[in-house]
């Protein structure tokens, strides 16, 4: 048996022992029951697209976008011990409005569901409806994507508008979450690490200590990029007998973004990815995708890039399917090394919502002046301005917002899911999360495989690293992002705190 099967497979039998001396300070194991649902979310109008800071209208459906939900819970003779149901979107982001509206649609529907135990996240698709409308007045300073609203020009006739897509989308997700609550049946599941090329860093550094997303690196001054990668895939497998899995999770720290800039509705690579692993195992194989922490990563390679135009001219690939075909074989490895052995049909199950307070970055005396004059000049012509300039503007105006309210509130309440699953955990954030980030939570969390989970229940837009913002450029910016370094060394080390005490002996 591999060292991997051992540590999957066989860690509840290979810790007896040690559970029967700590077994008065173990969490509760229960019977593990699982549910799944999945549910278009494409809209049947043309939208405005989500993702750059000028205004797409869809012209096209290139694939469609799917939300996936997957319920779990353990129980034993004395009830219920814990649930979950996660939802994963086809979309750019998760509004925290949406979850919140979602949780109250599905607890008319499923009151056995504890609803605040409902984690919705996104695979960050650029090719997806835009979730802000221009019209919303009753935003708050901290919500991020506020900003990020794009109008719908007066000549485009027929075009769903952003609130009308939300009020659509909530009734979906709600329903998915229902169908999956009550598919739910006994079962078992396995999980293993592997590993697939797809994300690089996508910041380069010159030699005058400044950064850039998707800088030059063919630039004389270029000197390296700013921080590391991570090539993990967590692959969680659920059955309900040996054979085939019914339905498996993917968490691959790499956002969806291969075809960000285009003018159609796409679910990008994991359209591709869906399907071939479909033929692959079976038609009715469930797929949840998870983005792992990734704020600085993208598919978008600033190397060798001929080269690997010329890899997938000889196997007749797109980008796309170049990129499927390495999470397939990512999945398949993870399927050798659980297939055959002991899957967890009895688990410690524990899921902790955490509403963390982090440190907001804090708008400086000149940033507001700047952001206030901005605003000023542009808030009776707004019609006026080009797209970036419109977009400008908004974060002008948020920028004004935070800057009054930091003084009453100097903090964002960051929802975080904290999830054991035997020897497994799962973390969630509502940011696109630097990859230091969660290499760092990883290497410190004691279960025996971490999954960190970004873009979840919310968005507070990026977290990036001290040395990124020293670099500056997008994503590394106030403009980009509600929460600072600090406030993300608070993230980690609370995410880290509570996943001690889950894991204690």
């Amino acid at each position: 048996m591999s060292i991997a099967r051992f540590l999957v497979g066989g860690w509840l039998a290979t810790i007896c022992l040690g559970a029967c001396i700590a077994s008065a300070e173990t969490p509760r194991s229960g019977r593990l029951s699982f549910g799944w649902a999945s549910a278009s979310i494409t809209p049947e109008q043309p939208v405005a697209i989500g993702g750059q800071y000028h205004t797409r209208i869809s012209g096209q459906v290139h694939d469609p976008l799917t939300a996936t939900a997957l319920a779990i819970e353990t129980s034993d003779d004395h009830g219920v011990i814990d649930q979950t149901v996660f939802v994963s979107c086809d979309l750019s982001l998760v509004r925290g409005q949406t979850q919140q509206r979602v949780r109250e649609l599905v607890q008319r529907r499923a009151p056995d569901l504890d609803v605040n135990k409902i984690v919705i996240s996104a695979t960050h698709t650029h090719t997806a409806p835009a979730l802000t409308d221009a019209d919303e007045t009753d935003l708050h300073p901290y919500d991020f994507i506020g900003s990020w609203a794009y109008r719908i020009p007066a000549e485009q006739s027929g075009v769903m508008r952003p609130a009308q897509y939300l009020a659509f989308l909530e009734q979906r997700l709600s329903e998915v979450v229902v169908n999956a609550w009550k598919a739910r049946r006994p079962g078992s599941m396995s999980f293993a690490l592997s590993h697939a090329s797809i994300a690089r860093n996508r910041r380069a550094v010159y030699a005058d200590g400044t950064a850039r997303m998707y800088g030059n690196t063919s630039d004389p001054g270029f000197s390296h990029l700013e921080g590391v990668s991570d090539d993990s895939v967590d692959v969680l497998f659920f059955w309900r007998d040996r054979g085939q899995p019914e339905g498996m999770i993917v968490n691959v720290y790499c956002p969806a973004q291969e075809v960000e800039g285009e003018t159609y509705l796409s679910a990008d690579f994991w359209y591709d990815a869906r399907t071939r692993l479909r033929e692959k195992y079976h038609a009715d194989l469930q797929i949840l995708p998870w983005v792992g922490a990734s704020g600085d990563q993208s598919p978008h390679l600033l190397w060798n890039q001929q080269a690997e135009a010329a890899l997938r001219q000889q196997r007749k690939l797109s980008p796309r399917e170049e990129i499927a075909r390495r999470i397939v074989r990512a999945v398949d490895d993870a399927y050798e090394t659980v297939h055959g052995s002991d899957a967890f049909a009895e688990l410690s199950f524990e899921h902790r919502v955490e509403r963390v307070p982090l440190p907001v970055w804090q708008v400086s005396d000149e940033r507001y002046a700047q952001s206030l004059a901005i605003f000023e000049a542009g808030k009776h012509n707004t019609d006026q301005l080009s797209s970036p300039d419109y977009i400008n503007w908004r974060v002008s105006r948020t920028m004004v917002a935070r800057y009054e309210h930091q003084k009453q509130d100097p903090h964002f309440r960051a929802e975080l899911h904290l999830l054991r699953l035997g020897p497994l955990a799962v973390v969630t954030n509502p940011f696109e999360l630097y990859a230091d980030f969660g290499l760092r939570i990883k290497a410190r969390s004691p279960a025996v495989q971490t999954c960190v989970v970004q873009l979840t229940a919310d968005c507070a837009g990026y977290l990036p690293t001290e040395r990124a913002v020293q670099g500056g450029g997008y994503s590394a910016r106030i403009d980009d992002g509600v929460v600072g370094p600090e406030g993300g060394n608070v993230l980690v080390d609370r995410t880290v705190s509570v996943l001690q005490q889950m894991f204690s002996p």
